[in-house]
């Protein structure tokens, strides 16, 4: 192990790979290459090779025309990263006074160098916090996920009370049309109208805020009933 907490070898081309394997795991059994040369932003014979190289290592299980799905040692590389990632959100925005849309590519960076001690702190510092600033779940030292049942806003039933708990979206700039709307986390809203066939919705964020959002980006944002 390094100073990080991780194989020995292992480098940051190797994390973010395990770390998309992993989320996009979350949708389907098997990861296909195409799809997670995509979310990486390389070719698929890269995907490939570095699949290949990962099953000798054992963090990978990879399948010819199958696709690749993670292994024990492979999921548990994954959660630490996510673990690393989403407490050093949380210390920018809470600490350090980063807006929202910020927080990705510092954290992306820095999960990658800091030690284990340093996140350690930062989790003690916070309080050991189970969601980030973005509502996604922290996993504990164990691996293990916090669990809600949450729901897309663009799913919300008319007139049902509810509360913003996750922004699912990376994008800076979908961000920060998100918090100028008034569509933060916590936030109690409504649905108050809503087009045929996936069209506009129209939300009530306050007696003096109404809102009209396009369908997917309301399937971005979850929220939990009251």
């Amino acid at each position: 192990m390094n100073r990080r907490g991780m194989p020995a070898g292992s480098s940051q081309s190797v994390e973010d790979f395990l770390k998309a394997i992993y989320r996009l795991q979350l949708e389907t059994d098997r990861v296909s290459t195409n799809a997670l040369a995509e979310a990486l932003n390389i070719s698929a014979p890269a995907v490939t090779d570095m699949a290949q190289r990962l099953v000798e290592e054992g963090t990978v299980d990879y399948l010819k025309y199958r696709g690749v799905r993670l292994t024990r040692a492979g999921e548990q590389v994954a959660l630490k990263m996510l673990r690393r990632h989403r407490l050093i959100e949380a210390y920018l925005v809470q600490d350090l006074g980063y807006q929202l849309h910020e927080v990705h590519d510092e954290a992306e960076a820095l999960e990658h160098t800091v030690s284990d001690r340093f996140v350690d702190a930062i989790s003690l510092k916070l309080n050991n916090p189970s969601y980030d600033p973005h509502g996604d779940p922290i996993p504990d030292l164990e691996g293990v996920m916090p669990v809600r049942n949450l729901l897309p806003l663009s799913e919300l039933a008319l007139h049902t009370p509810a509360r913003i708990r996750r922004l699912v979206m990376d994008d800076q700039a979908m961000l920060r049309n998100t918090q100028e709307r008034g569509l933060e986390i916590g936030r109690t809203l409504e649905v108050v109208a809503r087009d045929q066939f996936d069209g506009p919705i129209e939300v009530l964020v306050s007696p003096k805020n109404s809102q009209t959002i396009g369908f997917k980006m309301a399937s971005f944002i979850l929220v939990e009933f009251l």
